[in-house]
């Protein structure tokens, strides 16, 4: 098949033919491990796909999610991978939530789930003072323990907006966390998914973000199973995860350097609360099974390949990787089509979905190779190469 480049060439590819078999761990994982997943649309039923609600396909949307569950992998519900805030509305992301938490009471597996509390319900003009967001995230926080999941306090783009200082942040947090049933994961989403969380945590510097971070953490340690850190950068994570209280955990977030921090460094590791392991599920479910085995060398066997592909797909802008994700979602039969809500598929260009389509194949994670190759086909030739 002829793809094009990011020279602007056509080049002849042959797929290997050679993917992962999904299946179940087959030892107890040594490493907790949140899989994000996206939101699967239902193009009959869109209307008005830029400006009303996305309408979701639920049968295949719950699907995607038990084949993550029968991996052995856990569930990061309604979060940004699920396009909150760049397509899916806080109701449809509620009723996602109350949908996948019923799937995960009755699954053999009894997965884990934790899903995204935000603010936006409501509009930045509705959200001007920290009384006005600690109440919107009070509703999201009840709305998502009512339904049994586990809470992930998500950044807001409300506090950057106001530009709340460090007092601000702790004041708000430190009432979610005591406030919260259960211990909460809290989450650090770097600007470069978000440019209007420029500034989170009050502060310009990484320094001072850190130190607030820590504090609020170190005075609610009991409440909080862990921390979500997004800023792909190994060394910060790598520096910060050594300075927690004992018992919080470090989720890594960094869609880059995920191998080395998962495995650790013999005295501290991440667990994971990732994006790209919806994607990657054969190879990160038994990746992290050989690493519980002790078998260092399968698991970077397994991950290394996975690696550029995750780097392609989270390429700058970074925030368009939802649609990577849902690209491979398609080319591997979990979704019947390549729409996204409002459209998100159209945020990358048809080089990068070829050069995904490459690196997914030699990372094994094109599990029918026929039915991905007849896929892409398709995509070329609306872009109207090959014919």
């Amino acid at each position: 098949m002829l793809l094009p480049t990011y020279a602007g060439t056509l080049e002849d590819y042959r797929l290997s033919g050679d993917p992962l078999t999904p299946r179940a761990p087959r030892v107890t994982l040594t490493r907790t491990a949140f899989a994000a997943a996206h939101v699967i649309s239902d193009p009959l039923a869109e209307r008005s796909p830029w400006d009303g609600r996305p309408a979701v396909d639920w049968a295949a949307t719950l699907c995607f999610r038990h084949r993550l569950w029968d991996q052995g992998l856990g569930l990061a519900e309604a979060m940004d991978t699920a396009q909150r805030g760049m397509g899916v509305d806080w109701p449809t992301a509620l009723e996602l939530i109350q949908r996948t938490m019923a799937e995960a009471r009755a699954h053999p597996l009894r997965p884990r789930v934790a899903c995204g509390a935000g603010t936006d319900h409501l509009t930045l003009s509705d959200l001007t003072s920290l009384d006005a967001i600690l109440a919107a995230y009070r509703t999201q926080m009840e709305a998502i323990e009512a339904a049994g999941g586990q809470i992930i306090l998500m950044a807001t783009r409300a506090l950057p907006a106001i530009k709340a200082g460090p007092e601000d942040y702790a004041a708000l947090y430190g009432k979610l966390i005591e406030e919260s049933a259960n211990p909460v994961i809290l989450h650090w989403l770097g600007d470069m998914f978000d440019p209007a969380l420029t500034g989170y945590w009050g502060a310009q510097d990484i320094a001072t973000a850190n130190n607030v971070v820590l504090d609020i953490i170190t005075r609610h340690a009991a409440k909080i199973d862990g921390i979500k850190i997004s800023l792909l950068d190994q060394a910060h994570e790598e520096s910060f995860r050594a300075k927690l209280p004992p018992g919080v955990r470090l989720y890594t977030g960094d869609d880059f350097n995920y191998a080395p921090l998962i495995e650790g460094d013999g005295t501290h590791h991440s667990h994971a609360l990732l994006g790209i392991f919806a994607a990657i599920a054969p190879a990160a479910s038994q990746a992290l099974e050989a690493l519980a085995m002790g078998d260092s060398a399968s698991y970077h066997a397994l991950f290394a390949p996975t690696v550029p592909l995750s780097r392609e797909i989270f390429k700058p802008p970074t925030r368009f990787y939802k649609a990577g994700i849902a690209f491979l979602s398609w080319l591997n039969g979990t979704q019947s089509h390549f729409i996204m809500p409002g459209g998100f598929q159209s945020s990358r260009e048809i080089a990068h979905y070829a050069q995904v389509y490459r690196l997914a194949d030699q990372a094994r994670l094109l599990s029918d190779p026929d039915l991905a190759q007849s896929r892409m086909r398709s995509l070329l030739a609306l872009h109207g190469i090959g014919g």
